[in-house]
């Protein structure tokens, strides 16, 4: 054993003495002494002598640590890779859901490819949200004859097609209409893009996914996981009008929801709100019975000019 390598040891010795292993931790990781980095994550031949005098158990720390750093450095590589390429169809793309929607769709940078159908008036959807500056190319497609265009490689499949309610309409009013659009559209999507997510929009949502599913089982596509009824908007007007009346951040409320998306079927469970607020039995059934009315109390303000599309969107 030479001089200098006898030398290092004594040193290492009286500094392993006096530090505890976690202070030994942080002084490695502090000081980052990189020959001892170097040393434990490659050796070289001859480095034998250099390590042996390091107990094992520090050894193994040190392995650690240089792992660590090179994990470090590819994390930071994977970073500056691009976002891969998704295409989101909205079926229904100019109507009062479909539009906002595809704003939003437009300005989400995970999308590369927005693909907008409908029956009428998507090209000019199409000009006025492809002039955003956002990475995704805008694409319009109007009619029956370009409905397999607009879904051919969706990655995703947003509907919201169909009529929307009027005054005195309820959400079943609408199935006879309704449900023979999203037959066609789905129909289409099981031959055209039969492994993309859909979410379903299109009301009465709790008819028209079943639909959709029978659709799917038959032509020997469907999957439960890629199927979803969209009643996100439930939630986010029991959050809301919690919010109001236990006089709290609306941004700190949690409210879970259940059931259906029509009536009586939506089911707030304001006694699992969070953060807890001292609310009366009786502002509670309110509650509920607000949101399970949200969508008729959008109708009848808009009087007869629409139903809830920019908070659905």
């Amino acid at each position: 054993m030479t001089l200098a390598v006898r030398g290092r040891r004594r040193r290492y010795q009286l500094f392993l003495t006096t530090l505890s292993r976690q202070s030994f931790i942080h002084h490695i990781k502090r000081t980052k002494k990189k020959h001892l980095l170097r040393f434990a994550s490659s050796p070289p031949p001859d480095s034998s002598e250099t390590l042996d005098f390091i107990p094992k158990m520090f050894r193994s720390m040190l392995v650690r640590s240089s792992a660590s750093a090179k994990q470090s450095l590819l994390r930071r590589s994977f970073s500056s890779e691009s976002v891969p390429e998704r295409k989101v169809a909205i079926l229904g793309a100019a109507g009062g859901i479909g539009q906002p929607l595809a704003l939003l769709m437009k300005l989400n940078p995970l999308v590369s490819s927005l693909s907008l159908y409908d029956i009428a008036n998507t090209p000019g959807v199409a000009a006025d949200v492809g002039h955003i500056n956002t990475r995704s190319e805008v694409a319009g497609y109007m009619g029956d004859d370009n409905l397999a265009k607009a879904l051919e490689g969706a990655d995703l499949v947003i509907i919201p097609a169909g009529v929307p309610r009027k005054p005195g309409m309820t959400r079943d009013d609408l199935f006879n209409i309704n449900a023979g659009i999203v037959k066609n559209l789905c129909t289409a999507i099981a031959k055209y893009c039969p492994h993309a997510l859909i979410n379903m929009i299109s009301n009465p949502v709790n008819s028209t996914v079943p639909i959709a599913a029978e659709i799917f089982k038959k032509a020997g596509m469907y999957d439960e996981k890629k199927l979803f009824g969209v009643t996100t908007l439930d939630v986010v007007r029991a959050k809301t009008f919690y919010a109001g009346k236990a006089n709290v951040p609306v941004a700190e409320v949690n409210v879970p929801v259940i059931g259906g998306h029509a009536g009586v079927t939506i089911l707030p469970l304001f006694s699992q709100a969070t953060p807890q607020a001292n609310l009366s039995g009786d502002v509670l059934t309110a509650l509920t019975k607000r949101t399970q009315d949200g969508g008729t109390e959008v109708v009848e303000a808009k009087a007869g000019k629409g139903s809830a599309t920019l908070s659905m969107a």
